[in-house]
């Protein structure tokens, strides 16, 4: 059964949603934060379920207050093939570092023109904040896309102490 929960945070309040298993596990299919391109929308039939990601809910709060440097949670494993070899490079991505587009493309084995095709596979992230797809910038140096916006970028490299280039 598909789940939701509001979790309150410094860059706005975060929708997670994910599949409830019969055995009590949930598995987060999404977090979303408000007014991020392409953010999920709870549906009808869904359930309201917040205890279902108390555990998430308590490593985000960990996160923002600067006490987790990685997730340990269990996430749906959607999207193509080559989106999930870029989002695994992008998971690898240690806290308060940053790496660029093109680094991803070369670890993906897609350079050079690959490069576009990292840039929309990363733009389709569906785990915002714990998929740390703000840690990827420019070639220049430059933040570029993100799609809860360019400012949560900045806070989220701000609060991880990562020095953009």
């Amino acid at each position: 059964m598909t789940v939701y929960a509001y979790v309150d945070g410094p860059l706005g309040e975060m929708l997670l949603v994910g599949e409830e298993y019969a055995d009590g596990r949930t598995v987060l299919a999404s977090l979303s934060l408000p007014g991020q391109k392409g953010a999920a929308v709870v549906r009808e039939g869904w359930r309201h379920a917040p205890g279902a990601f108390e555990g998430i809910a308590a490593q985000l709060r960990s996160y923002f207050t600067g006490g987790l440097t990685r997730f340990d949670l269990t996430y749906a494993d959607a999207g193509t093939d080559f989106q999930r070899r870029v989002w695994r490079a992008v998971d690898d991505i240690p806290y308060g570092a940053t790496v660029t587009y093109g680094e991803i493309a070369a670890r993906v084995g897609a350079p050079g023109a690959g490069v576009r095709a990292v840039g929309t596979a990363i733009g389709r992230n569906p785990l915002l904040v714990v998929r740390p797809c703000h840690r990827v910038i420019g070639a220049d140096g430059a933040l570029r896309g993100y799609a809860a916006g360019l400012e949560r970028k900045e806070r989220l490299l701000g609060l991880e102490g990562a020095l953009v280039r």
